[in-house]
């Protein structure tokens, strides 16, 4: 029986995002392929220790709890690897207890082309040309900063933060912003208050996990001692007026946001530093910069921001 993933969240990760490869990548890098290709098959059984989205990995996949036999959440590997050097990263995944089975090995290529395929709603890794290849023909990808990772083992909540502006939705009020400045920002926000945005790269990522926040309250309404594990936070320079627009065009999607801040150009970094989430998206490096020395951090290089001046 074929397995439907159409209805699944569905994330596309590279091992470069997922675990820490400095010191293969150093003997690739610094030596070739094939002293690379003996290096791995020396160390297959050495695990790999966690890398930057692994804390988000990990948690996202516990979701499946939910359902088990209809599991929600899927996480495909799509990796530069060919199967031979590939193998080790496999082995990591189960020493560390990853319910990631499904993969795609392609020798030096970049996977993203295959994104579609498998309906992934974001592929996320630590390679920057990768990723600007998907950006610039519409894929939602993130490139992994090296960042500090954050599995603090307080509780079992998934915190998830995005940026708005270039990454939920387009850039449409961002090339606003750029070119007639702040105040003409407000007035245009002001004025298309009631109009939703046009969807960015992560709409659909948002929107898949939305529904699984409809399948925690669900939850919660039949078994009163079970806590929600979601919780999506809205991190945003904007602020008033520019807020209401931001809401009305959640409203317009239905998908609802425990916590959003509107910072008015307040450091980002200071509010994500109590919240503490498991990752981060921005479309902004400026932003990022500060941020990934605290928290782990996603490039969404999308939109009038990161072209060049």
């Amino acid at each position: 029986m074929a397995y439907d993933i159409d209805n699944r969240l569905v994330i596309g990760l590279a091992s470069s995002a997922l675990f820490d490869l400095s010191d293969s990548d150093a003997v690739f890098r610094g030596q070739g392929e094939q002293p690379y290709r003996e290096y791995q098959r020396q160390h297959q059984n050495t695990p790999l220790t966690p890398g930057v989205a692994f804390p988000f990995v990990r948690r996202l996949l516990s979701l499946n709890q939910l359902d088990p036999d209809n599991p929600p959440v899927e996480v495909v590997l799509l990796s530069h690897n060919d199967p031979d050097t590939g193998l080790r990263v496999f082995k990591s995944i189960e020493h560390h207890g990853l319910n990631i089975t499904r993969a795609v090995f392609l020798q030096g290529r970049n996977p993203y082309q295959y994104v579609p395929a498998f309906n992934i709603s974001l592929f996320l890794t630590a390679n920057e040309e990768d990723v600007h290849e998907a950006v610039d023909v519409g894929i939602p990808a993130g490139l992994v900063l090296h960042s500090q990772i954050n599995d603090d083992q307080e509780d079992d909540e998934l915190r998830l933060a995005f940026d708005f502006d270039g990454v939920i939705v387009d850039d449409e009020s961002e090339a606003v912003f750029q070119s007639e400045g702040l105040e003409q920002f407000k007035q245009h926000e002001k004025s298309k208050a009631d109009i939703p945005h046009n969807p960015g790269l992560l709409k659909e990522f948002l929107e898949k996990v939305s529904r699984i926040q409809s399948l925690e309250q669900a939850r919660s309404a039949e078994d009163p001692d079970y806590s929600p594990m979601l919780r999506i936070a809205i991190v945003t320079a904007r602020n008033a007026p520019a807020h209401e627009r931001v809401i009305n065009t959640m409203r317009s999607w239905e998908l609802m946001i425990n916590d959003a801040f509107f910072l008015g150009g307040i450091d980002k970094k200071r509010v994500l530093e109590v919240f503490r989430p498991h990752i981060f998206f921005d479309d902004q490096r400026l932003h990022l910069d500060a941020t990934s020395s605290v928290l782990p951090s996603v490039h969404i290089p999308f939109g009038i921001a990161n072209r060049p001046k």
